[in-house]
């Protein structure tokens, strides 16, 4: 039985456009006209009968249904696309990339799944740098970075590859120590460890909970998500867990969540490079395969939970075509 489908430039065309915000960007990666892409646009929404797209004096907004058809098919061309770079026979992507990455990421999510990516891509050479700042991609040699934002920047390539959520979590001594019947009251009762970079933390998860805030019986005041974590799982008091990074930690046991379920925040990890770094076939590997491993987000005891997570990532190598540097 044949699939019923659109044109596929179409549906390139549109996720995009959808994930880019703006016709012209989405032109510039595919490297058509702006016009071409409306005209292709038109056609897919004449195909399905929809609107897909609001446009107006603000720009381009996704309708509710063109919202859960980009999601829809953006996942689909991911899969697609990690079904070609894995092709037998298929010439294989080569290359160095230089990418910068948050550190926590680096150490919870990026680099403990970084073996798959040097089994799937040996000719591919990779450099992880972890110093908290965002790096100029034109003076400074990087090829890809992975930041924390809440919204893309227009003048880059920017693609999510996973949202956040906030919960509280301690160790689970502390928990057992005070034996809290009330949840909310046992903050009260126990210091708040607090990121000084991200010192409004504590404040978006009382407000998104509905809650006035908390001072805790004192505060820990530590500079990294890192180091928070770390404190927690020391019993220095309660700290926000930022999920997907601490979902590692909570699966292994050294943290509990406390007042769950976690809340949804605006802030989401991205993959960000030049409008022009993703014709580059490694690049486009590197994507297809953080993409394939990141969504959708579960729960990485199998594959978050190794011994490697606990180490520092000053000086470590899975390899003689990783290097790694640093802080984390």
């Amino acid at each position: 039985m044949g699939f019923r489908l659109p044109p596929m430039n179409t549906l390139r065309l549109f996720e995009a456009s959808a994930r880019l915000g703006s016709f012209k960007l989405a032109a510039e990666e595919v490297h058509v006209t702006p016009s071409a892409v409306s005209h292709g646009l038109r056609t897919l929404e004449h195909w399905l009968g929809a609107e897909l797209f609001q446009r107006d004096a603000r720009g381009l907004t996704l309708t509710q249904a063109g919202e859960a058809y980009a999601a829809e098919v953006h996942h689909a061309l991911t899969i697609l696309a990690g079904a070609t770079d894995i092709f037998p026979g298929r010439r294989k992507a080569t290359g160095t990339l230089a990418v910068s990455v948050a550190p926590t990421f680096a150490n919870r999510l990026l680099l403990p799944r970084l073996p798959k990516f040097a089994e799937r891509y040996p000719d591919i050479s990779i450099t992880i740098d972890t110093a908290r700042r965002h790096v100029d991609f034109l003076t400074e040699g990087f090829d890809l970075a992975i930041r924390m934002a809440t919204s893309p920047r227009p003048t880059e390539s920017w693609t999510e590859l996973v949202a956040e959520s906030f919960v509280p979590v301690c160790s689970p001594d502390l928990l057992e120590k005070h034996a809290p019947g009330d949840e909310i009251k046992f903050l009260d009762q126990v210091p708040l460890i607090h990121v000084t970079a991200a010192s409004e933390d504590w404040a978006t998860w009382f407000h998104a909970k509905g809650l006035a805030p908390i001072k805790g019986r004192r505060t820990v005041n530590v500079d990294t998500i890192q180091l928070a974590a770390e404190a927690a799982i020391q019993g220095l008091g309660v700290a926000i867990g930022r999920k997907p990074v601490m979902d590692s930690y909570i699966a292994a046991g050294d943290l509990v969540e406390i007042a769950g379920p976690a809340v949804p925040v605006a802030t989401r990890y991205w993959l960000v490079g030049t409008h022009k770094s993703f014709d580059r076939p490694e690049i486009k590997s590197f994507r297809n395969w953080i993409l394939q491993q990141l969504k959708p987000q579960t729960s990485p005891a199998a594959s978050s939970a190794s011994p490697i997570d606990r180490r520092p990532l000053n000086g470590v190598s899975l390899s003689s075509k990783l290097i790694v540097h640093g802080q984390a």
